[in-house]
């Protein structure tokens, strides 16, 4: 009775039009009720000790640091540094699309950000040479949400607060499973753009590229310091956010100096209403997350999931299935936060039973990589939204071509389901406490051990 209370609180006070952030307090004031625990200093309280967290100091830098990467003109080399390589093939500016989102992965953490500023660079220049412009528009976005995945990832920063798991493993755990969505999106251009025609960049000189890389490599040079310095242990993520806007915001003043001082203003501002959205949002989680734990919800879903608590695999696939289709009415970061609570009791539990090694931190990768898919999915589909507006197109024709890509990213996420060592030991290695050799051992013997169990 209590899950159904909640469900149709939140849902009634999202479907009237109020904002989820108001809907989630809604949501927590009616379980107060229910439960006979109402009083508002509570609701106070809980929303002060939502925010006061000091590893949500990342979210303010990244996006910022975000800001600062597109307005200093860091996007822009990285993408000339990747058509440089391999814009001179078929289908080339794909593929430059590609390899471009997985480095501004590593820079930002914002699926709409990354997509807004390569759609903008790359869709003018794919329209010119005759690519289809839907199918275009669809794989930029379909790029742009490995941005939560890899590191810094904000989605990681809110998920490791919200769960209690550690976001320095979360952020190297989520550099091989990152990688293997951009592997999937090359796969998928391949096969979906082999018969298009259109116009081949000329192939450039190993002088054009090595110029491109000199342009580049400060802004290639970030993405290196924010994870060596995290996998060494040189700084916290929390640390690694402030380096890098500081870094960003240098390079794009002194180095490149495309980012003048009369636009800080407009950038600071950008990042700081981004901020206060993320930020209200977490705060007002919390308090319903609070009312969560009081109304036992986590042992009422236990009950039903009691079946699949000796197989982790099914366990994981029913949650992702459920996630999956949260997602498709839900954007990202509500998602995780009304979730988080509810699921997260229930895998400690099963990694707990199973004797599995960092499966809160296994689970937190699939789950925002599931999220991240949830931005490319209707109806919702922010990313899609930020994509048609950039490249002029209907949100029909980008629904449409951006099939094979979400079923390539799909496919991704089953495959950790079914194989949960992409996962667990690329981390153990990053940590140092396997080494290069054993990893791959592991990489290699993987179905005899799938079908031993």
């Amino acid at each position: 009775m209590t899950i159904l209370v909640f469900l149709l609180a939140l849902c009634g006070a999202m479907a009237l039009g109020m904002p989820v952030a108001f809907a989630l307090l809604v949501c927590g004031i009616v379980l107060m009720g229910f439960l006979g625990l109402f009083d508002s200093q509570i609701v106070a309280q809980n929303l002060i000790i939502g925010a006061d967290n000091f590893s949500l100091l990342a979210v303010p830098f990244f996006l910022l640091a975000g800001e600062l990467m597109n307005r200093g003109g860091l996007s822009k080399r990285i993408v000339d540094f990747a058509i440089s390589f391999v814009g001179h093939i078929h289908g080339g500016l794909g593929y430059v699309a590609i390899f471009a989102a997985i480095i501004m992965a590593a820079l930002s953490g914002s699926a709409a950000a990354d997509t807004a500023a390569l759609a903008s660079i790359l869709i003018p220049m794919m329209r010119q040479a005759g690519y289809n412009v839907p199918r275009s528009a669809a794989l930029i976005a379909s790029g742009g949400i490995i941005a939560p995945v890899i590191p810094p990832s904000i989605g990681f920063v809110i998920f490791g607060v919200a769960g209690g798991v550690s976001i320095t493993q979360l952020f190297l755990a989520g550099v091989f499973p990152g990688l293997l969505m951009g592997l999937s999106l090359v796969v998928a251009w391949a096969i979906v753009c082999r018969k298009d025609s259109m116009t081949v960049l000329p192939r450039q000189t190993w002088g054009d590229s090595a110029r491109s890389f000199r342009d580049g490599f400060f802004a290639l040079m970030m993405p290196v310091i924010i994870l060596g310095g995290i996998k060494f242990g040189v700084v916290t993520p929390t640390e690694a956010a402030v380096v890098a806007a500081v870094y960003a915001l240098l390079v794009g003043m002194f180095v490149y100096r495309e980012l003048k001082l009369n636009m800080l203003y407009e950038v600071f501002l950008a990042a700081a209403k981004m901020t206060a959205v993320v930020m209200f949002l977490v705060a007002a989680a919390l308090v319903s997350s609070w009312l969560i734990t009081q109304a036992n919800i986590p042992a009422e879903l236990g009950a039903f999931l009691e079946p699949l608590k000796n197989s982790p695999r099914l366990f994981i696939f029913v949650l992702m299935l459920l996630v999956l289709v949260v997602g498709t009415a839900l954007d990202f970061a509500p998602t995780v936060l009304i979730l988080t609570p509810v699921l997260m009791p229930l895998v400690r539990e099963v990694g707990r039973l199973n004797g599995i090694p960092h499966f809160e931190v296994y689970f937190g990768v699939l789950f925002i990589m599931n999220n991240a898919i949830g931005l490319i999915t209707p109806p919702v589909g922010i990313v899609l939204n930020v994509v048609c507006g950039v490249a002029r197109v209907t949100m029909g024709q980008v629904v449409k071509a951006v099939t094979p890509f979400l079923i390539a990213q799909t496919s991704v996420l089953l495959l950790l389901i079914i194989f949960p060592d992409l996962v667990i030991q690329p981390l153990r290695w990053m940590r140092g406490t396997i080494g290069f050799g054993e990893m791959m051992w592991m990489f290699v013997t993987w179905p005899v051990r799938l079908v031993g169990g």
